[in-house]
Parts: structure tokens; sequence; C-alpha cells
């Protein structure tokens, strides 16, 4: 009985052999969300300000070839950072959509808005000095006044007789 027990688990297991022992590689397409989270990383390269995921095939040569080798090296097995590492060794860093974290990248994408910010606060004080001078009241002396007053009164002199002639 023992022995045809253990001849039905082995018959079973034979089977049943490739569902317990294979493992199937999971293929990689152009719409699978890795493809999507990989090929995001990359711009591209015709001159469309894309990345090589959002750039159309149906207009651009480059991103078709770009993207068949993403789907390649991904079905071989690499992974995100690998491949990233690979086209930045090959075209630099300029092929990347966003900046390394580290380093003058990160100096170069950030240096401008400190720049910014600081010219901002450079011209509220010195816009804040110019209101502060013009607040401040110039005394006239006496003799600034006493012009004033004569001007003052030629100009109503001059008003009134023209007024005359025409009324």
């Amino acid at each position: 009985m023992k022995r045809k027990f253990y001849l039905g688990l082995l018959v079973i297991a034979f089977i049943f052999q490739g569902s317990f022992i294979r493992a199937e590689a999971k293929q990689i397409d152009y719409k699978s969300a890795e493809f999507k989270a990989v090929a995001q990383q990359f711009a591209c390269t015709c001159g469309c300000g894309q990345d090589h995921y959002e750039c159309d095939p149906n207009t651009c040569n480059l991103t078709t070839e770009f993207k068949k080798d993403l789907v390649e090296m991904m079905n071989k097995g690499w992974d995100k950072d690998k491949i990233r590492q690979y086209y930045v060794n090959i075209y630099g860093e300029e092929i990347l959509t966003s900046p390394e974290k580290s380093g003058f990248s990160l100096t170069a994408w950030v240096l401008p808005f400190v720049v910014l910010g600081l010219a901002a606060i450079a011209v509220f004080i010195i816009i804040r000095k110019w209101v502060k001078k013009k607040g401040t009241e110039v005394v006239m002396t006496d003799y600034e006044s006493t012009e004033d007053e004569v001007e003052g009164e030629i100009l109503t002199s001059m008003i009134d007789e023209e007024r005359k002639k025409y009324l």
C-alpha cells in the first residue's frame, strides 16, 4: 500500500513538475509600468523636449530604436539603475530628464533660484530706502518760500488777465 501511495505521489509530481519548478520570466512590453518608469528618466535627443516614453514614435526614429533597446535590456534582467548608469556613461547627464541629486548637477539646478531670491531681497531693500528718503521733508528756507509766493501771484495775475480778454 505504501508503495502505491509513493508511486502515486511520484506520478502527480511528474505531471505537475512544470508548475512547481519553472519560474517564468516576466516579459516587458511598451505599456508596462516598469517600462514607463525607465523610459521617463531619459530625454529624447531629437529636440522635441519630451522624455522617451512621451515622444511620438511615428515622427521620431530615435525613440523607436531607444525603446527597443530599453525593452531588450529589461527582458535581459537589467534594473532601472543599471540602465540609467549605462546611458549616462554613453551620453552624459544631458540625457537625463532630472538631474542627479549630488555634486555640481544639484548646484547647477538650485543656484539660479538662490540668485533670484537674493535679487528680490536686494530690490526690496533698495525700494525701501528710496521710500524712506522721499518721506523726509525738506525744510524750505524763508527765501525759497517767498520766491514761490511771488511766482504764484504773478501766475494768478496772468491767468486773470487772459480770462478777462476772452470773457
